[in-house]
């Protein structure tokens, strides 16, 4: 990937389109999918949209038997325990995969979290949003490698935009910031897809971050209500109320779009949203207004990422 690749496509689709309207003429049928993050919100969306089109869908999940609960008017899922803050979980869940794998859709999350430190002392949304799921990617590497044409899909958000990875200090030892470290996360994931792409693509393995826009989901669980009020985001009843919020069916549009499109066969590394690929944007720039900074793009820094997560995670290296 360049920087000239990311520019948008010219996608049929927009912001306002919903998972339904991609997935209206996708089949599927005898592919696997491991989706995170599956029994509400986006990702429950994900798993209904790729079942649909008739594809067995695998679940990990933190709380299985909710998610069973949340699935059972879905047909073609299978879900197995995983907790994404506990590396032993990730592996002992990826171990249980043993079939051909054609997707990986990462799209489980925490943000804005108290602080909370995890395994050696890790920042909690760092190691929930990003070390899980390198390492779960890692390990499922080789399933994915062996597909024809695999792709991953991560959900950023725009509010990488908020900062770069912190190099000096990425576990906030120094004192936490809620909103950084979400950013730092987002951040993180953008990058994790930019260098594992470089290194799949030779495989057949394309990867992809996208932001799937603003959606009242799960993902607030954290946020106290007067906060979101205060934010413009809801109202006191919780109404969302802010404007241009996506229902979460708009929300699964562009990862689902991501997941399957004709457009993105032979690309990879690419930053999307609304449908379609997001322009470069400039520092300064409102996060609202869209795109994606350089920072997060940037292959020396994802690089460097990478071996930053090898060496905490201790996941499997994936070889060119």
């Amino acid at each position: 990937m360049t920087t000239t690749d990311q520019q948008p496509l010219g996608s049929p689709f927009s912001a306002s389109t919903t998972a339904e309207d991609v997935m209206a003429d996708r089949a599927l049928s005898g592919m696997t999918a491991v989706v995170t993050g599956d029994y509400s919100g986006l990702g429950l969306e994900t798993v209904r949209g790729l079942a649909a089109a008739g594809a067995h869908v695998m679940v990990p999940a933190r709380r299985p038997d909710i998610a069973r609960a949340a699935l059972q008017l879905v047909e073609g899922w299978e879900v197995i325990a995983m907790d994404l803050a506990d590396l032993d979980s990730v592996r002992a869940a990826a171990a249980q995969i043993s079939d051909r794998l054609d997707l990986l859709m990462a799209i489980a999350g925490v943000m804005a979290t108290p602080e909370r430190r995890v395994g050696p002392g890790w920042e909690g949304q760092l190691a929930s949003n990003h070390f899980g799921h390198f390492a779960l990617a890692s390990e499922l590497y080789p399933l994915l490698a062996a597909a024809d044409g695999a792709r991953v899909v991560v959900n950023s958000s725009a509010g990488h935009t908020l900062t770069d990875i912190r190099w000096h200090d990425p576990h906030f030892h120094t004192g936490y910031d809620k909103w950084l470290a979400y950013g730092q996360a987002k951040t993180a994931n953008v990058l994790f897809t930019v260098h594992l792409d470089a290194l799949g693509r030779d495989d057949g393995v394309r990867a992809f971050a996208l932001h799937p826009g603003k959606i009242i989901t799960g993902l607030q669980r954290e946020m106290a209500l007067q906060e979101q009020i205060d934010r413009g985001w809801v109202d006191e009843r919780g109404n969302v109320v802010g404007a241009d919020f996506k229902t979460p069916s708009q929300g699964a549009a562009t990862g689902l779009w991501a997941a399957t499109s004709p457009l993105l066969d032979g690309r990879g590394g690419l930053y999307l949203e609304d449908c379609d690929v997001a322009r470069i944007s400039t520092s300064g720039q409102p996060m609202d207004d869209g795109g994606v900074r350089a920072y997060a793009i940037a292959p020396d820094a994802a690089a460097r990422l990478w071996d930053l997560s090898l060496a905490a995670t201790g996941a499997t290296p994936i070889t060119r």
